[in-house]
């Protein structure tokens, strides 16, 4: 099974150029991948550089024929003509979709520049079984702001856990049971730096039996720094730095197989990481 994730600003590259269908081309040269999963995607946000008013949502969604496309909107206001004007994360999947969730996470005060964040969750029936994926892009002005991020979504993490070893009473309709896996990947955009206590924090082990996350490039690379993976096409914005990570629950660490940090393209100002599971 392949993942990819990426931050692809808006479908804006480094090089000035703005191209959805680069992005998933791009992608496609990669890897056969199953899961597609981005961040920073845009709906009616000219203002973003050259960014036009088409949905990049429906956009992508077009350009892959049978995926399903999946949207996470963190954040939505309105233009004068009170169209909305959406942003945020994205899922395409070629996976069966049984579930999907949209999490808000905490978005408190401060002076710094901020806006709201979002997870995107989808409980998908993987290769060797359920399995929930999960995509988020957290904060990037302050700590501040992301520590309650990551608290929360641990506390999502852990709360999904309990749900799996909880018998359920089953019911009609809204009620009725799917699946709920403890298995989960989470990846995206963190903006932390590798060796960051909060980066680290995703990993720490639960009081109870719910697994911890793994780091993919450090499970597989303990002795290597992680690649960068952002500001490589662009260092006058900020030095070239790691912030955008794979991680998996414990149990589905041993199918990590390998990871790759595409340092080439220019199609975005962050590079995409691919992920394969056995």
């Amino acid at each position: 099974m392949n993942l990819i994730t990426w931050n692809v600003q808006w479908c804006l590259g480094a090089d000035g150029v703005l191209d959805p269908a680069r992005i998933v081309s791009h992608a496609r040269a990669m890897a056969d991948f199953d899961t597609l999963c981005l961040q920073e995607v845009a709906d009616n946000f000219p203002e973003l550089g050259e960014a036009p008013q088409g949905d990049q949502f429906r956009q992508i969604a077009e350009l892959l024929p049978g995926f399903e496309a999946i949207a996470g909107v963190a954040l939505e206001t309105r233009d004068e003509a009170g169209r909305p004007k959406r942003f945020g994360n994205m899922m395409l999947t070629r996976l069966p979709v049984i579930q999907v969730q949209r999490h808000s996470l905490p978005w408190g005060a401060h002076p710094n520049r901020n806006m709201p964040r979002g997870l995107l969750e989808a409980v998908v029936q993987g290769p060797w079984g359920p399995l929930r994926i999960m995509t988020t892009h957290l904060e990037y002005s302050h700590s501040d702001l992301r520590r309650p991020q990551i608290e929360a979504i641990r506390s999502l993490h852990a709360q999904a856990c309990a749900r799996s070893r909880t018998e359920r009473e089953d019911g009609p309709h809204t009620y009725k049971r799917t699946a709920q896996p403890a298995s989960a990947i989470l990846c995206g955009d963190f903006n932390m730096l590798p060796d960051d206590p909060m980066k680290l924090r995703i990993s720490e082990p639960f009081a109870d039996e719910t697994p911890c996350f793994v780091d993919a490039w450090a499970h597989l690379n303990p002795d290597t720094p992680h690649p960068i993976s952002a500001c490589i096409q662009q260092p006058s914005y900020a030095l070239p730095h790691c912030c955008d990570y794979v991680f998996a629950t414990s149990d589905l660490a041993p199918r990590f197989r390998a990871v790759h940090y595409d340092a080439a393209t220019r199609a975005s100002d962050h590079q995409p990481v691919l992920v394969t599971f056995a």
